[in-house]
């Protein structure tokens, strides 16, 4: 495994002294997401509920301006700039890293005019002009598996072996990305749990999570949080599942991810001291 994750101005260690999961939290500025769309949706909301994620202790934030929810239709390039931008450039010198979550090639282009330090793109940057995109940054870059798209990935989701196929998709990826000239120590990966996938599935990719980032040395960002993997095991409404996912966040960094996306930060953050504190 390498020893860093070059995280735009940040360096995180992955090996020694200092490693520890990071918390990365949402922050959707959406009318329309599964969880919490429309709470974050005006400038001035955003802004306060990330200046309470800092106050709970989080590492990264997460700016997404489309849902990606089941079913969920394409958003116009122009209506995600508008969402997001403000809020990238609010967030920029706050403290934590900043992450946007994107798949479109000149949403990333602006973000990285405004600074962040990260790219989390649920299309494992196969959009054209993505790699170009990137390439000459020092941001991170987050690939995600998908199986379809958001509109039809839930619809019937089939695999053989589902952990084999998704290592086979994210390595040829990685292999994509380094060949077009981008350092490999800036590349983590996710399995994208609930992105074309039945709960049967996600949880075998769960208890792959070592087995991942053996395979393709890579750090895994695991995003969980409220999703209906959670709900089917606890029987809990989308509201009620804070404490599944902070379960589901404590399991993934026992395997090794490097990076928990969460809704709920302050249960994250408190629950991961005290797994540390006991390791």
């Amino acid at each position: 495994m390498r020893s860093t994750f070059q995280f735009g101005r940040f360096n995180y260690p992955l090996q020694g002294e200092g490693v520890r999961a990071r918390v990365m939290g949402i922050l959707n500025v959406t009318p329309d997401s599964f969880s919490d769309g429309g709470q974050h949706q005006s400038l001035e909301f955003a802004i306060s509920h990330a200046e309470q994620m800092i106050l709970d202790g989080v590492d990264i934030i997460d700016v997404g301006g489309e849902s990606s929810r089941p079913g969920a239709p394409p958003l116009p390039l122009e209506d995600e700039l508008r969402r997001v931008m403000p809020v990238l450039y609010a967030l920029r010198d706050q403290g934590p890293a900043i992450s946007v979550d994107t798949y479109k090639p000149q949403v990333m282009r602006e973000a990285i005019i405004a600074g962040v330090d990260m790219i989390n793109d649920i299309n494992g940057f196969r959009a054209p002009g993505a790699l170009e995109a990137v390439r000459d940054s020092d941001c991170a870059l987050c690939i995600m598996h998908m199986q379809s798209d958001p509109q039809h990935m839930q619809l019937a989701p089939a695999y053989t072996d589902v952990v084999a196929e998704v290592i086979t998709f994210l390595r040829e990826r990685i292999n994509a990305m380094v060949a077009s000239g981008i350092d490999p120590r800036r590349l983590c990966i996710d399995p994208g749990f609930g992105f074309g996938k039945t709960v049967e599935h996600n949880y075998a990719l769960l208890r792959a999570t070592g087995r991942l980032i053996t395979e393709l040395d890579m750090p895994l960002l695991a995003g969980l949080s409220r999703k209906s993997m959670v709900g089917a095991v606890t029987g809990k409404p989308v509201e009620r599942r804070m404490a599944g996912s902070v379960g589901g966040a404590l399991a993934a960094v026992a395997q090794g991810a490097a990076i928990v996306r969460v809704h709920d930060v302050a249960e994250t953050v408190d629950a991961l001291k005290v797994w540390q504190a006991a390791q």
